[in-house]
């Protein structure tokens, strides 16, 4: 959707691969646990720390691990079109970004290890902004191979140089 200014700022079309959830889950989990295993040594060696805190931290670190990927999932979007890239980003503030095909200057595919675990992988288009890159994360990772050849084709064909 476009008018004659150009790319109009709207939500994007796809989600993410379900499985994202689970890879966010498993990665929030992780960080989770070596949270609070730090917390209970801390407890253990230090007299000034209470038996509660552990606990504390357990409650909150499960309501995380079960509802931010889940949020993430629900708001993270994508879709690519004739003359941009959108995307859609974030749990609790939501940013959303249009690079302008004019103004893709690379496209990158990443594998990270525990997005392999789950089949999946991330593109990042650097764009000339000041805002950074886009990033799509959780997507399967043979469409991530797609998008990145269908984003390389379409970036290539437009004229400039992207600055």
């Amino acid at each position: 959707m476009s008018d004659a200014a150009g790319p109009v700022l709207r939500e994007p079309a796809h989600r993410v691969s379900p499985r994202a959830v689970w890879m966010w889950t498993t990665t929030a989990a992780a960080e989770a646990l070596v949270l609070l295993v730090a917390l209970v040594v801390a407890t253990l060696v230090w007299d000034g720390l209470h038996w509660w805190a552990p606990a504390l931290l357990a409650v909150v670190e499960l309501g995380w691990v079960l509802v931010v990927p889940r949020w993430r999932y629900r708001v993270h979007r994508w879709e690519v079109t004739d003359s941009a890239v959108y995307t859609q980003v974030g749990w609790w503030a939501r940013e959303r970004r249009i690079a302008p095909m004019s103004r893709v200057q690379t496209v990158d595919h990443v594998e990270g290890a525990v997005a392999r675990v789950f089949g999946l992988a991330s593109v990042t288009v650097t764009t000339a902004s000041a805002a950074g890159a886009l990033s799509i994360d959780g997507l399967d990772k043979d469409l991530a191979r797609r998008l990145v050849d269908e984003l390389t084709r379409q970036a290539d064909a437009v004229p400039g140089d992207a600055t």
